[in-house]
Formats: structure tokens, sequence, C-alpha cells
């Protein structure tokens, strides 16, 4: 059975279950989705806890098992973590976690945490068996749509709030800015704040001194940005991956293979094919494809053709190669063809009337 995070709360009020999983990538939530399952398990009593790791190919499957059924020899009831980090079991833990499923002891709680899984992962034997026996909970990070909400949240928890109307509204979007694709950062900042505040209302001014810029990007999260036309948060994610040492190379690959794949979506519908057809068959899926949709029709023939040269050409000069009309930098390169892409991808207000117009973004040398 799924239980949504934030149902997992209320859900554990109802009563124990005999495992919970725990999967996602994002570390924080995680851990306090089992912080909170401990917490209800040593409350009914399940106060010896046993924690076993899976790595490499030489575990243990059949202690692990015995282990599970054994009597506590310090109480009556057991809590049994379950880690496996890289989210592969292998066939034979694929067949003991299957047969753990089947023999769940009454006086025991189970929590198994794994990593991201894909959908070959989730339709897995194994995974399905866990998600049957108990509850399966998914721990994904909070995209940045969502961040000023979640950061709002967690402030009034702890019984603070920003201003009302629009500067709490700036006040929450400079705070997001700071700590995008750092959740655990973002949650030491936001209890940084009750320490050096009282309960009340926060001013942006108080929160600008106080938040460090903690934020972490992801290089494919780049490309979303670019492909959704949010200028400002797509040169401060391109200066933030430098900043971190990101390969050029991959930040590269990134952008030129989103070009590429609006190329090959527009020739779909020249040769008569729906946009959603094309879609499908170049799987495109989730967020990129509500992306994809966006920007395709902002795109002529002419300006794929720029695009792919220009991407052509950032590809030298981030294996070292020069060229007279660019930039010597590779990321001076790389911003360059992130602005040039965006010149096609951010919309006018007259686009929601049907009517797109090109920006002229400042391509800078």
């Amino acid at each position: 059975m799924q239980v949504r995070l934030e149902q997992l709360a209320a859900h554990l009020q109802k009563g124990l279950r005999p495992i919970y999983t725990l999967w996602g990538d994002e570390p924080l939530l995680s851990q306090e989705a089992g912080d909170a399952i401990r917490a209800a398990a040593r409350a009914a009593g399940h106060t010896e806890r046993q924690v076993h790791t899976v790595s490499g190919a030489h575990f243990n499957w059949s202690g692990l098992i015995g282990a599970s059924q054994a009597m506590s020899l310090f109480s009556d009831k057991q809590l049994i973590e379950i880690r496996i980090p890289s989210g592969k079991p292998g066939k034979e833990g694929s067949d003991a976690l299957q047969r753990y499923c089947e023999t769940l002891a009454e006086d025991v709680v189970t929590v198994v945490y794994l990593p991201k899984l894909d959908r070959q992962q989730q339709a897995s034997a194994w995974f399905t068996a866990l998600d049957a026996a108990g509850v399966s909970v998914r721990c994904d990070p909070i995209d940045r749509k969502a961040l000023p909400q979640w950061i709002a949240q967690r402030l009034g928890a702890q019984g603070q709030r920003v201003q009302g109307g629009e500067a709490g509204q700036q006040a929450l979007a400079f705070f997001a800015d700071r700590v995008e694709g750092n959740l655990l950062a973002a949650h030491q900042e936001i209890q940084k704040l009750a320490l050096l505040y009282p309960a009340g209302e926060l001013s942006f001014e108080q929160i600008e001194v106080a938040v460090l810029n903690v934020a972490r990007y992801d290089v494919f999260k780049l490309g979303e940005a670019v492909l959704a036309g949010q200028v400002s948060r797509a040169l401060r994610m391109l200066d933030g991956l430098r900043a971190e040492g990101e390969a050029a190379v991959l930040v590269h690959w990134t952008l030129a293979e989103d070009i590429r794949g609006l190329k090959r979506l527009k020739d779909a519908m020249a040769s008569g094919k729906p946009l959603p057809m094309a879609l499908r068959e170049a799987r495109v899926w989730g967020t990129k494809e509500r992306l994809f949709e966006r920007a395709v029709p902002m795109m002529t023939d002419n300006a794929l053709a720029q695009l792919l040269h220009a991407a052509q050409v950032c590809d030298g000069l981030v294996k070292g190669l020069k060229h007279p009309d660019w930039p010597v930098e590779a990321w001076e390169g790389l911003r360059r063809l992130v602005l040039m892409t965006m010149q096609w991808t951010v919309a006018s207000p007259g686009a929601a009337r049907g009517r797109t117009v090109v920006p002229r973004l400042a391509l800078g040398g």
C-alpha cells in the first residue's frame, strides 16, 4: 500500500504495519520518515533495534531472515532496518525479500530504505512484495515551484512566518533560491532562524541576513529551466554548477541533447505526426514532456538550425578548441548557448493569446 509522505504521521497514529519501505533520493525526507516510524515503534514497545546494510554481493540474507524470526533477548518486540543503498538486491536478495515478506513476525516492525527506483525496479517481484506486505512511502526532492510553500510550512511548524502579500512571497522566493537542490541545508537554515529570531513574523531583511547560499544544482534541472524559459534561474544554476566544479562536457551534453530532441520532434511534426505521438516515440516523459510541448511550437526550423550549429561550436569549446566568433572560455560559451536557446523559449505575455515574441537577450561575448 502506498502512502504519501505528508500522510505518514496520520497513518502511524492509526497503528503500525509490519513493514515500511521508504524509497527516493531525498535523504532529509527519508530520514524524517524513518524517525517518525521509529518513534511510533518505540511507543508501541519495539525497543530493540537492528540495522542491516546490504553492500556488495555477499550479504547474509539467510541471517537477516533468521534474525527476524528469533525471539528478542531484551524485549518482546524488535525494530529491524534494512538499508539497500544501491537499490539492487540481486537475485538472491530478491528471493530473500519475498520470503521475508511471507514470514513477517507479529512482534517485529521492519523499515526498508531504498534510493530512487526506476520503473523496472518498481515493477520487480521483490518491490511488489514489499509494497503488498506493508506500506511504501516515496521520498522525492521538493521541486523549485513547491519549495517556497515547503519553507513556509516548516517556518509555521516552529511558530514563524513571513510577511503577508508580495513582500512575503519575495522573501520565500529569495529563501528558495538560496537553498534549491539542498533540502538538508534548507532544513538547517530554517532551524537557524528559530534560534536567531523569536516566534512571529520574519522580515525580508532578517531572512536575507541569516540564510546562507547553500543551493546545490542538478545539471539536468538546468535543461528544464532553459526549456521553461526561466532566464534568471537558468543563469543562476549555470553559475552554481560552475562553482561546484561540474564538468562542462556534461553540461554541454545536457543542453545539446535537448536541442537535438527539439529538432527530432519538429521534424516528426513536419512529417505529419501529432506532437503527443512524436513525444511518445521519442520516449519523452514526465516534466520534460510538458516542457517540450511548450517549447516545440515556439521553435522555427531556422532557429533550430542555428542552435544545432551553436551546440556543435560549443562542443569544441568544452574540448579545448577555439572559435573566432565565440568566447575562449568554455563556460562563457555555455552561457551563450543557454541564452540563445532561451531566445525562443521565453514567451511574451502575448503568447497566451497565441502570439510568441522572441525576446532580445544579450548574448555577450
